[in-house]
């Protein structure tokens, strides 16, 4: 079994229906399994942060982080996507 390929997405907008259900029906199309999701509204602005392992999907990483900017645009939301390798790397001593 292969090993987990995490990535971490952070979005951040104007709070609106759908955004989590537009996202997460992306995440599914992709073949990508959400490990875990956070979310609040915080005076009327949507924060989520999702922890997603990416190892089923037959997408490469551009075309992933393409298609969910895509959606951010959409939404008019912001979304960051960071590889669990880049953190790891800023850790390391």
């Amino acid at each position: 079994m292969k090993k987990k390929e995490l990535l971490f997405i952070t979005v951040i907008g104007q709070d609106k229906k759908g955004i989590v259900a537009r996202i997460s029906s992306l995440l599914y199309e992709c073949d990508i399994n959400i490990e875990d999701i956070s979310q609040k509204i915080t005076e009327g602005y949507f924060v989520m942060t999702m922890l997603v392992d990416i190892r089923d999907s037959s997408l490469p990483l551009e075309e992933i982080s393409s298609r969910l900017k895509k959606v951010g645009s959409e939404l008019k939301v912001a979304i960051q996507i960071h590889h669990e390798n880049i953190l790891k790397a800023m850790h390391r001593v």
